[in-house]
């Protein structure tokens, strides 16, 4: 459903003129580009963070005999990032509305610091569960904030490649803790260091964030109106300058006029509160039950189960597939502007779909060794073992420019202004608990009903997310943050819902 902006009354004719504008020059400004990286940091950590451990955890298991007979330990000093992510991203909604992204930024940083430095002192294996749930707050608080942070600082017709730049920090950051993972398996107190360089990158940000602006949109709403348009200055052209603060007194207006202040119980109460928050959590749900961490945190076991026992062999094409997704990103940077969120995520799932497929046939076909026999010669279990790892390289080639940055673009972006950062966490937290679903039910499954089938189960939830994007999800390709509004009060309440908004008087 698309908005017939120019039959609504009172819509101003540079707001007609924003929705087309292609003008790429921004990408050119220091300024924005500098706020974007010092943001990315937070995801290069939430990357480097979530990776490592599949290496460290290698070492940790020679040097704590309690860890290396306890499957269950394992499991939790894995998992509790994810628990923590949980929690941070719980708590980091609400962090980020009230305290502002600035804030919320430094205080992540100040998580995967002292988390890192716990794990890299840790004496025993509760300690390390401790420093590892530190480290998940700190995931959890900046996949909330730099989205966000980047989103409110980007003109809108390039605030999709903006963000996914963070995305492409978390798939750089993955790689990275790859790359650790080998160079130092050397280096005497290996797992220490693994963890513990993950401090660096948090200090650089903290010291960095100190000099950068709060997000001008959350000043602009806390009447801080001369530090906000300090900031704009710095984005905006003098012509684009006087639009965006006309936007942002339009809906500082609004929420005035609607008494907006921000409760969790509006999010459920509003319609379009609702039709937002569901496309938006969906969309963070579906990225995970389609399988990209089933892929990126159990690579090397898959790539072992298509017959390559070697683990050296398997770590070198998870480190290839590691690679892959992040210039996947990369690409997905360059389209998500220019094809659209939406278009872009249902190309992604149909290659998904395919992928997925591919690489269940092949799985089925080598455990059936009798059909094998019939079609191969002594050489089938190798050509289906490569054909399993090339469905793992189309799966990560179709996922990582679509599924991988479109959800944390959509959700940067699909909110109203008080609400940015509570739905944003709420969403979130979708995402990390549905990650720690993923995490510790893909291997029993695969004991349960065999690797082949389990495949061919997040092949048939890729099917489902197809339909749910196709349905539910708008495009916001090139829209302000006030025409999103829009396009949600029109789908809530239809043209009359929309005509009202633009006057303060939405039901």
């Amino acid at each position: 459903m698309t908005i017939d902006l120019s039959t609504m009354p009172g819509c101003s004719a540079h707001l007609l003129d924003s929705v087309g504008r292609k003008d790429m020059n921004f990408f050119r400004n220091r300024y924005v580009l500098g706020l974007t990286g010092v943001a990315g940091i937070g995801g290069f950590l939430f990357g480097y963070d979530t990776g490592v451990i599949s290496g460290a955890l290698l070492y940790i298991r020679d040097e704590f005999p309690a860890v290396k007979d306890n499957l269950f330990l394992q499991e939790t000093i894995v998992s509790m990032a994810l628990l923590g992510a949980i929690l941070g991203a719980a708590g980091g909604g609400w962090i980020n509305d009230a305290y502002g992204r600035k804030k919320s930024t430094l205080l992540a940083d100040v998580m995967f610091a002292l988390g890192s430095l716990v794990m890299c002192a840790a004496a025993g294996p509760y300690i390390l569960i401790l420093g590892r749930l530190f480290v998940g707050l700190g995931v959890g608080i900046a996949s909330v904030t730099a989205p966000v942070y980047i989103a409110e600082a980007a003109p809108s017709e390039i605030r999709g490649g903006l963000v996914s730049t963070n995305v492409l920090m978390i798939t750089g950051g993955q790689f990275f803790s790859y790359l650790v993972n080998i160079g130092f398996t050397e280096v005497p107190g290996t797992w220490r260091w693994m963890l513990g360089v993950a401090a660096v990158p948090a200090v650089i940000q903290f010291v960095l964030m100190l000099f950068l602006p709060e997000s001008p949109r959350w000043l602009y709403r806390k009447d801080e109106k001369a530090k906000a348009i300090a900031v704009l200055e710095q984005i905006y052209e003098s012509g684009r300058l006087e639009e965006e603060v006309d936007l942002l007194a339009s809906s500082s207006m609004h929420e005035f006029q609607s008494n907006c202040t921000g409760s969790y119980l509006d999010i459920f109460r509003s319609k379009e509160l609702r039709l937002a928050f569901c496309a938006g959590a969906g969309l963070q749900a579906f990225q995970q039950f389609t399988g990209i961490n089933t892929v990126m945190y159990y690579s090397p076991t898959i790539v072992q189960m298509a017959g390559f026992t070697s683990n050296r062999s398997a770590l070198l094409l998870s480190l290839i597939i590691a690679g892959m997704n992040a210039s996947g990103t990369i690409v997905g940077i360059y389209l998500i502007d220019r094809c659209g969120r939406r278009r872009l995520a249902l190309t992604s799932l149909a290659g998904v779909v395919l992928s997925l497929v591919i690489l269940a046939m092949a799985f089925i076909l080598q455990s059936s060794s009798s059909l094998c026999g019939s079609l191969f010669s002594g050489s089938c279990q190798g050509v289906l073992g490569w054909f399993a790892v090339g469905g793992l390289a189309l799966y990560i080639a179709f996922f990582s420019p679509g599924m991988g940055p479109v959800p944390w673009a959509v959700n940067s972006e699909i909110y109203p202004e008080a609400y940015r950062g509570m739905c944003g966490g709420m969403s979130a937290t979708v995402n990390w608990i549905s990650n720690l679903i993923v995490a510790q039910t893909f291997l029993s499954i695969v004991g349960w009903v065999g690797t082949g089938p389990t495949f061919l189960i997040i092949a048939g939830i890729a099917v489902m997310a197809f339909i749910f994007v196709a349905l539910y999800v708008p495009e916001t390709k090139g829209l302000s943050f006030e025409q999103v509004e829009l396009l949600w009060k029109e789908r809530a309440w239809g043209n009359q819902g929309s005509h009202e908004s633009l006057l303060g008087t939405a039901p």
